[in-house]
């Protein structure tokens, strides 16, 4: 392989050198210009020099391969790659700004904005996600954000993608990553688990909110193996005024076990969304670690435990959807609302770590003021949440798996849609009633919702209206 010559000014590929704007320890980036290509643009060049990390060349084999197979706002559009043979490289277009890296002089954030930008975090991460890799490298320096909002997942070095060779797993024993933000089970090695990147957010989201890393900065092998069998302080003990959901949701990402974490990081995008209805466990109360003689009890058994095969990232996040039932609370549909807990059940049955979202729509007028109370002076929204609560009372889910939900909209129809879109739902079930002459003309709100959604849509009738017209929708009342 020829030793690289990139300076400014030169050409490669048709790619106009510019200058070295950054120089990590694997990689530089330049940018780029090229005559086809009117978008700003960085080309990324791995360090291959006397002395450099082998690894470097085999992270970058990685990215080269599977940087071109991503698409989406959450990752950067690549334009092209070069290989060892002549130059090795990859340009990617130029996101304007800066890396989450220039916010660590702020910390810790206010818990709503660190919620927030967490949140925008693990919607990136469920589209990688479902795209069949796993990032590995989670931490501030490998997250930007476009101008319209939108997180931008960055460096493919020590990702796995599910179709493709893992040559890290193949070339080299020792675990790659950011220390502070490894998970456990890299340590065993173990690479083709999503939720090692639940982990690495779940480290981001406390030093985000406290302040301080969960482990430290230890950057040993020892160091890093210790988080195997010790757990971090709560963040409580650190912040006395620390909100017990968010504590929940942190130490549920952290825990040693993944089986213990969430079981898709669409599940901790859900439970952001929705602060008030985290179901509250023992980790919500805890002001310290767990005791040192079961620290010790882990460690002893650490030699016993083997890495568990998991299913590859498609078929764990097909295992693990966030489900919702649009339900009608109104008098009049109690067998259209038997129908749907019916399929509702019969989904759930085999889907284990489903969750499943109850949400109903209370009709606002288009004119008319809209009144809290009804005629006896109960509030229709917290009625409505009771009667949710009601409806899937039979189903004896855990509360960890269910949420109830009632929108406010004129349009039930764009309501539902928003609301799957706004929450990565995928799958939604929803009702259908005989027609009417008024839903003939407008179009009914299942109809709509079963053309316009972006997920799977199942639309039920109850057994005696198997012989209704297509296109009868629910009446929203």
């Amino acid at each position: 392989m020829p030793k690289p010559l990139v300076k400014s000014g030169a050409v490669i590929d048709g790619y106009t050198i510019g200058e070295c704007v950054h120089a990590g320890g694997m990689a530089t980036l330049w940018t780029v210009t090229h005559p086809g290509i009117d978008v700003p643009l960085l080309m990324k060049i791995p360090r291959v020099s006397e002395g450099e990390d082998p690894a470097a060349i085999v992270s970058f084999e990685m990215e080269m391969m599977i940087l071109p197979r991503l698409a989406g706002p959450h990752v950067p559009a690549c334009f092209g790659t070069g290989d060892f043979a002549h130059q090795a490289y990859v340009v990617i277009e130029r996101i304007a700004g800066t890396t989450l890296y220039k916010r660590l002089p702020d910390l810790p954030l206010p818990y709503d904005e660190a919620r927030q930008l967490v949140a925008k975090i693990a919607t990136a991460l469920a589209d990688l996600h479902r795209q069949n890799v796993i990032h590995h490298d989670i931490k501030p320096s490998s997250i930007m954000f476009r101008e319209s909002g939108e997180a931008v997942l960055i460096d493919y070095g020590l990702s796995h993608h599910n179709h493709l060779p893992d040559l890290l797993q193949e070339e080299f024993r020792l675990p790659y990553g950011t220390a502070p933000y490894m998970a456990p089970e890299r340590l065993l090695g173990v690479r083709d688990d999503p939720r090692s990147d639940l982990f690495s957010l779940g480290v981001l989201l406390y030093f985000f909110t406290t302040g301080e890393r969960p482990f430290g900065e230890g950057e040993t092998l020892r160091a890093m193996r210790r988080r195997l069998w010790r757990d971090p302080h709560p963040p409580r003990k650190l912040r006395a005024d620390y909100p017990p959901w968010l504590q929940e949701v942190v130490l549920r990402c952290l825990e040693i076990d993944p089986a213990w974490r969430y079981p898709t990081v669409s599940q901790l995008a859900f439970d952001l969304a929705h602060p008030d209805q985290v179901k509250l466990t023992a980790r919500s109360e805890r002001l310290k670690r767990d005791s040192l003689s079961v620290a010790w009890r882990r460690r002893f058994n650490l030699g016993a435990v083997q890495p568990r095969a998991t299913a590859d990232v498609a078929a764990q996040i097909a295992s693990s959807p966030i489900l919702a039932v649009a339900l009608d609370t109104a008098e009049g549909a109690p067998e259209l609302n038997e129908a749907l807990r019916i399929t509702t059940e019969r989904i759930l049955a085999t889907l284990p770590s489903a969750r499943l979202a109850c949400v109903n729509v209370l009709k606002l007028n288009r004119i008319a003021v809209d009144k809290t109370l009804d005629e006896q002076g109960s509030n229709k929204h917290i009625d409505r949440m009771v009667a949710l609560r009601h409806w899937a009372a039979p189903l004896k889910l855990d509360e960890s798996r269910l949420t109830v939900h009632v929108l406010e909209a004129v349009d039930p129809a764009t309501a539902l849609l928003e609301f799957a879109e706004m929450n990565s739902v995928d799958h939604l079930i929803i009702g259908a009633r005989q027609g009417s002459f008024r839903r003939t003309l407008l179009g009914s709100v299942s109809a709509k919702v079963a053309s316009e959604a972006a997920c799977t849509v199942t639309v039920v009738r109850p057994p005696r209206m198997a012989t209704a017209k297509p296109g009868a929708g629910v009446v929203w009342g």
